[in-house]
C-alpha cells in the first residue's frame, strides 16, 4: 500500500530548478570572464606599430580554439554545480538519475546560452548607442565644413542633364575660356561614359578638341591622349569594384567561419555542461548524508 511518502517522491519534479539557474548564472560569468581575458590577450599580441602580428588565419584559429576552450571550462563549471547542488533523488534507479543530471546540465547550458546571449545584446546596444551619439557630435562639429565641401562637389559636378545641356554648346573649334569650366565639362562627360562602359566617338572627338585647344596638340595626339585617360580611369573603376567584391567576399567567409565556429563551441559547451553535470550528480548521491 502506498504511503504519503511514496506519493510525494512519485509527485516529484525531476528538475530541480535552483541548480539549474545557479549553474547557468556560473557559467554565464565564468564565459565572460574568460572571454574578457581572451580579448586582453588578443589586443596584446597585435600592435599597429609591429610588423610581427600575426596573420589573420592564425588569430582567426587561435580565437576559435580560445572559444572552444571558454565552452568547455564555464559551461563545465556550470553543469558540474548544478549536479552537485540538485536535490537526491530517492528511489530512482540508476539509468534514470544519469539522464536527468545529463538534463540538468542541457538545461544549465540552455539558460546561461540565453544569458549571455541577452548580455552581449545589451552591451552591444550600449556600444552602438554611444558610437551614434559620438557620430552625431561629430557631424554637427564638421557641419558647416561638410556643407560647402558638397556644396563645391555639386557645382563641380553637376546635376545628370548637365551632359545634355552641355551638348548645346559644343562648338568645332572651341575657344580657350575657363579651364575650370573645361575640366568640370571632361569630368561630367568621363563619369557618364564610365557609368555607360563606352565613350562615344563623338564625345571624344569634342574632348580631343578641348585638350588640342588648351595643350596646343594636334588632333590625333589629343585622342590618344583622351584614349589613355578614359582608360586609365575605366581600369581605376574596375579595380575599385574588385576590390569592393573582394572585401564583400571575404566578410562572407568570414562570417561563415564565425557562424561555424559559434555551433562547435556550443555544441562542446552543451556536451560539457551534460558530462559535469552527471560528475557532480554522482559525487552527490555518493556523499553521506550525516556523519
Amino acid at each position: 500500500m502506498a504511503t504519503a511518502v511514496d506519493a510525494a517522491i512519485d509527485t516529484a519534479s525531476g528538475v530541480s530548478w535552483p541548480a539549474v539557474i545557479a549553474g547557468a548564472f556560473v557559467a554565464s560569468a565564468f564565459s565572460l570572464a574568460l572571454v574578457a581575458l581572451g580579448a586582453g590577450i588578443g589586443l596584446v599580441s597585435v600592435s599597429p606599430w609591429s610588423s610581427n602580428n600575426p596573420s589573420i588565419t592564425t588569430f582567426t584559429v587561435l580565437a576559435a580554439a580560445w572559444f572552444i576552450a571558454v565552452e568547455l571550462f564555464a559551461s563545465g563549471a556550470g553543469g558540474y554545480l548544478a549536479g552537485r547542488l540538485r536535490t537526491r533523488w530517492a528511489r530512482v534507479h540508476t539509468d534514470e538519475v544519469f539522464f536527468r543530471d545529463t538534463a540538468h546540465g542541457l538545461l544549465v547550458w540552455a539558460v546561461g546560452a540565453v544569458i549571455s546571449a541577452a548580455l552581449i545584446a545589451s552591451a552591444a546596444s550600449s556600444a552602438v548607442s554611444g558610437a551614434a551619439h559620438l557620430a552625431g557630435a561629430a557631424t554637427q562639429a564638421v557641419g558647416s565644413a561638410a556643407g560647402q565641401a558638397a556644396g563645391q562637389a555639386a557645382s563641380a559636378m553637376g546635376d545628370p542633364t548637365s551632359y545634355f545641356s552641355d551638348m548645346l554648346w559644343r562648338s568645332d573649334h572651341p575657344a580657350q575660356g575657363d579651364q575650370a569650366a573645361a575640366t568640370a565639362e571632361g569630368g561630367r562627360i568621363f563619369t557618364r561614359a564610365l557609368y555607360n562602359g563606352d565613350l562615344p566617338a563623338a564625345d571624344k572627338t569634342y574632348l580631343a578638341q578641348l585638350v588640342a585647344s588648351r595643350t596646343g596638340l594636334s588632333q590625333p595626339d589629343a585622342e590618344k591622349r583622351v584614349d589613355d585617360a578614359f582608360n586609365q580611369a575605366k581600369a581605376a573603376k574596375q579595380q575599385a569594384a574588385d576590390k569592393a567584391k573582394e572585401a564583400a567576399d571575404a566578410a562572407r567567409k568570414t562570417g561563415v567561419y564565425v557562424a561555424l565556429w559559434a555551433f562547435v563551441s556550443l555544441l562542446v559547451g552543451a556536451f560539457s555542461a551534460s558530462y559535469m553535470a552527471t560528475v557532480g550528480g554522482r559525487q552527490r548521491d555518493e556523499a553521506p548524508l550525516f556523519e
